[in-house]
Order: structure tokens, then C-alpha cells, then sequence
């Protein structure tokens, strides 16, 4: 019988994560930058929130029990649930990442929803709601999942977890409690957050030998194709929306500025989720 292959860690088992978190912290302050601090920005992102309303009493409670669904009650149990499954997998740590991560993110983006400045360009005296509390809790729970469970349950958890952070994402929007930046705006701490873990993963088990391990093809389809469909789509709602005339004076709700809002999260979720799923994939100790 064949042994399984196994490699020592390069160069690139460390950069990884390190870029990811890079690129995912400049993801965030971009978001801010753009979508806060500059009027056309501020404007498009008001107009998407305002786009659609909810009218109907089913679909009130539906998005009301989506969520509700992400309290702080619901952060403990992922915690103590990917403590367990660390254990039983003899991966300790696995059970300390996982509670960083949700700890970690969810701790920040309290943080930055009280201290970042809102300029009131749409005409509005809202408080700061950038990033998104709510999708920063259902964000950081899916990720945990991924994390901790073993490489043959990633793709599904992974998906249903996207599938439920898109849900989250565009409900707090649909509801109005949020808009699409800050959505994009929690994913990407999310996702830095869990780069930082992975990372400290590695380095303490730099010197062990691995199996290679390949991201779930199961799950990469799917969100590969929901990005090749939404990425494109945001894109090109932005442009028509930045030239619109009635965008020119003050911020103008329709509905294709919610479609482009969602489109957008859509994509921020299926990319973020797709780097973790390769991030959390790459190896399991031999």
C-alpha cells in the first residue's frame, strides 16, 4: 500500500495567509474610503439601501428570524462547539483559532462601527453602522465551521455557510438596517481576521510535514460561478448609476441600485468564502 504523500512547508505556506490579510485589510478601508467618504459613493450606497421595501408580512419574519438568528448566544455556542471538535480531532489549535476568530472579528467591528466618522453627504444624521454586526457574527460562525471540521465536510459547510451569510447580508439590507458597504465592509474583516489565524496555525506547526490537501471542487464550483455571475453585474451597475442624472444632485433609490448592492455582496461573499476554502484546505498534519 502506497504511503501518502507528504511535503515540507515552503515559503509560500506563510505568505498566504500574510497576503490574504493584506489584501483583505485594504478591501475593508477602500470600502470605508469609497462608499463613506466620498459623496457619489455615499449616495450610491444610500440609494441601494433605500431601493426596495419591505412590504410583506411573510417576508418581514422571515427576514426577521435570519436575523435574529445571529446574537451573541449563537457566538458562544460556535465557540464551544469548534472547542469540542478540536479536541475530538485532537487539534488544539484549531479550538483556540476558531475562538480568536470569532472573538477577534467581532470584537473589531464593534470597535469601528463607534469610532469611524460618518460624513452626512446623503443628507441623513444615521450613527455609523459600517461594518455590519450582524453579518460579521453570521460571517465569522460559517468561517468557524470551515475551520474546524474535518477536510471532507469543508465544501458543504462552506457553502451552506456563504449561502447563509448572503442571506444575513441581504436581509439587514433589504430590512434597511445596513448598507451593501457595510456588508463588504464586515466580510473583509472577517476574512483578515481568519487569515491572522491561519497563519498562527502555521507557524506552529512550521516544522511538521503535511499532506497536500486541494480546496473541494463541490464547493468551489458553485461559488466560483456565483462570482463570475455577480462580479460583472455590480460592476456594471455601479457605472450606470454613477452617471445617472438624478445621481448628480442627491441620492436616487431604485430598484437597480438594490440589485447592484446585492449583486455586490453577493460577490464579496463567494470570493471571501472561495479564499478560505483554499486557505483552510491547504494541509492536514501527516
Amino acid at each position: 500500500m502506497r504511503e501518502p504523500v507528504t511535503r515540507r512547508p515552503g515559503a509560500g505556506y506563510l505568505a498566504a495567509p500574510l497576503i490574504v490579510g493584506v489584501l483583505a485589510v485594504v478591501a475593508a478601508v477602500t470600502t470605508y474610503q469609497v462608499f463613506v467618504r466620498t459623496i457619489s459613493g455615499q449616495w450610491l450606497d444610500t440609494a441601494a439601501m433605500f431601493g426596495t421595501d419591505v412590504q410583506h408580512p411573510r417576508i418581514e419574519e422571515i427576514l426577521a428570524r435570519i436575523m435574529d438568528a445571529t446574537t451573541l448566544t449563537s457566538l458562544v455556542l460556535v465557540c464551544v462547539f469548534g472547542a469540542v471538535i478540536g479536541v475530538l480531532r485532537k487539534r488544539a489549535d484549531l479550538a483556540v483559532a476558531a475562538a480568536v476568530l470569532v472573538l477577534g472579528a467581532n470584537g473589531t467591528t464593534q470597535i469601528l462601527k463607534g469610532m469611524l466618522p460618518r460624513p452626512p453627504f446623503d443628507g441623513l444624521t444615521y450613527a455609523n453602522s459600517l461594518p455590519s454586526g450582524h453579518v460579521t457574527a453570521a460571517a465569522s460562525v460559517a468561517f468557524t465551521l470551515v475551520l474546524v471540521l474535518p477536510a471532507a465536510l469543508h465544501g458543504t459547510a462552506a457553502l451552506a455557510g456563504a449561502g447563509y451569510t448572503v442571506a444575513v447580508s441581504i436581509a439587514t439590507v433589504w430590512a434597511q438596517w445596513h448598507r451593501p458597504s457595510d456588508v463588504i465592509a464586515a466580510v473583509a474583516v472577517v476574512l483578515a481576521w481568519g487569515a491572522l489565524v491561519i497563519l498562527a496555525v502555521r507557524l506552529a506547526r512550521w516544522r511538521t510535514a503535511a499532506r497536500p490537501e486541494r480546496p473541494s471542487w463541490f464547493a468551489t464550483l458553485p461559488l466560483l460561478a456565483a462570482a463570475a455571475v455577480t462580479a460583472p453585474i455590480t460592476v456594471l451597475g455601479l457605472l450606470l448609476g454613477k452617471t445617472s442624472e438624478s445621481m448628480t444632485t442627491l441620492p436616487e433609490p431604485s430598484r437597480l441600485t438594490f440589485l447592484t448592492g446585492a449583486a455586490g455582496v453577493a460577490a464579496v461573499v463567494a470570493i471571501g468564502f472561495l479564499t478560505w476554502l483554499w486557505l483552510t484546505a491547504d494541509d492536514e498534519p501527516a
